[in-house]
């Protein structure tokens, strides 16, 4: 019997560049697609480009996508340029890709099976290659067919016509399913061990915050500065499949998590999305989530959109602070824009220059702890651990000593971060605080106003010993 790996041969990479034709089709019904990203994508997959087509349709055709006289004109140049492959900038059906493939005589690939190409080369760890491969499987289970149609004794047929080509095409479809279910299940382990690490973090009250963004927007090398790591960044499409999770000290906030997850483009196959959705997980439980924008792309009010469409497709409601990147490309200025006081909606930085990073950490700063305020701190000698976690903060502006040895401190952090320090060391917060001591009292709550009198006395009276 002829094994499942026969059938799958058609979505293994070949070692090197293949000669490519790329077709785009600029359908008037559907999202106008960006030829140069087709480009970098076919690129990125390792594909010799010998020619890009534009081809304009009012409707997809349902049997070839494009016309037949355009699909002629291609099989010429196919036979001219000695072309190996056909790569078009949609997602075409089954029927179309075989309808293709017999007239062009040679293989064709849609823009889903050009992503999964270029994950598969992406993929690094253990989880990244089961989804991978999930996502192949899914692909590839409608596309069996291929390859089976110039034998009549292994087609589809009616009673007394069934020959072996279906059984083995029902044993291929069989065994794929057994996989995706295998798969399925390790993904769900992957699942749940990321699960314990997240519950572990939100118990010790560890902030996530996590890059998202186009492909390509300069997320690995801003996550890289930030979290003084290697992750692999490149000037490449889909250069970060995996997942990658940091722990670091953020100034005026103390230890944070910081993740670096998978690009996103546009007209993601909803498909992809739910192949993937263990990797996005990061995202949908974040805290804060960094929207790196390529500011100096000619399309980044499109790519915008596109990574709002698919946050919005997978559920994530953290709030979200835009970093706008490569400003020493576009030429803006570093700053902060607030959308209200002291909470900041957009902040310019160059992750290759460095510029507007110090905007960026007290934006961040802002975001998680709210609004920035200057304290006049007085530390006796007995509170100089205090004195330690401040300075690892890196909130403290000045400092000087009175003559009974005293440590006059003067500090910008957030009120709510402050009243934490101070509570979890038990010091006196009057004292040490002074005339702000106020801006460290908890507001009471709307029931908390509301109790009657009669009810406080008498739970004043229970704790009385």
């Amino acid at each position: 019997m002829v094994k499942i790996e026969h059938s799958v041969e058609n979505f293994e990479r070949h070692q090197g560049g293949e000669r490519a034709i790329l077709v785009s089709v600029a359908v008037q019904l559907l999202d106008d697609l960006d030829a140069e990203e087709f480009r970098l994508l076919a690129q990125s997959a390792g594909a010799e480009m010998l020619q890009h087509l534009s081809v304009p349709r009012h409707r997809p055709d349902p049997k070839f996508f494009i016309g037949s006289g355009k699909v002629d004109e291609i099989a010429e140049l196919v036979q001219e340029l000695d072309a190996q492959l056909v790569i078009f900038d949609h997602a075409l059906s089954p029927a179309q890709e075989r309808n293709l493939e017999k007239v062009l005589k040679c293989r064709v690939i849609d823009r889903t099976g050009l992503i999964l190409d270029i994950f598969a080369l992406r993929a690094r760890t253990h989880e990244g290659k089961l989804q991978v491969e999930l996502a192949q499987l899914k692909h590839l289970s409608t596309r069996l067919i291929r390859g089976w149609s110039g034998n009549l004794e292994q087609q589809k047929g009616g009673i007394g016509l069934r020959g072996p080509g279906e059984s083995q095409l029902e044993t291929d479809r069989r065994l794929i399913r057994v996989r995706m279910t295998q798969l399925k299940d390790k993904l769900v382990k992957v699942q749940h061990t990321r699960l314990q690490g997240r519950a572990a973090r939100q118990k010790a009250a560890i902030p996530t915050i996590s890059l998202v963004g186009y492909t390509n927007a300069g997320k690995s090398t801003l996550f890289n500065i930030l979290a003084k790591s290697d992750a692999y960044a490149a000037d490449q499409l889909f250069a970060t499949l995996d997942p990658t999770l940091r722990r670091l000290d953020w100034d005026g906030i103390g230890t944070v998590v910081l993740a670096d997850t998978v690009g996103f483009v546009r007209n993601l196959q909803h498909d992809l999305v739910e192949s993937f959705k263990a990797t996005l997980e990061e995202t949908l439980q974040a805290t804060l989530l960094l929207h790196v924008i390529d500011s100096n792309s000619p399309n980044m009010p499109e790519q915008i959109e596109a990574v709002e469409s698919v946050l919005k497709e997978i559920g994530a409601d953290a709030p979200i602070l835009h970093v706008y990147n490569k400003i020493d490309l576009s030429g803006d200025a570093a700053k902060i824009i607030y959308k209200a006081p002291d909470l900041p909606d957009r902040v310019y930085v160059s992750a290759h220059s460095g510029q507007g990073l110090d905007l960026l950490s007290q934006a961040v700063q802002q975001c998680l702890m709210g609004q920035l305020q200057h304290f006049d701190l007085l530390l006796k000698p007995a509170y100089a651990k205090l004195r330690t976690q401040l300075y690892a903060l890196n909130v403290i502006q000045s400092e000087q000593y009175d003559d009974l040895g005293n440590l006059h401190i003067t500090v910008c952090i957030a009120p709510h971060k402050l009243e934490q320090l101070l509570k979890q060391a038990h010091l006196p917060i009057a004292e040490i605080v002074g005339d702000k001591a106020d801006l460290l009292q908890r507001p009471l709550e709307e029931f908390e106003q509301d109790r009657k009198p009669s009810e406080q006395r008498a739970n004043l009276n229970h704790t009385k010993p």
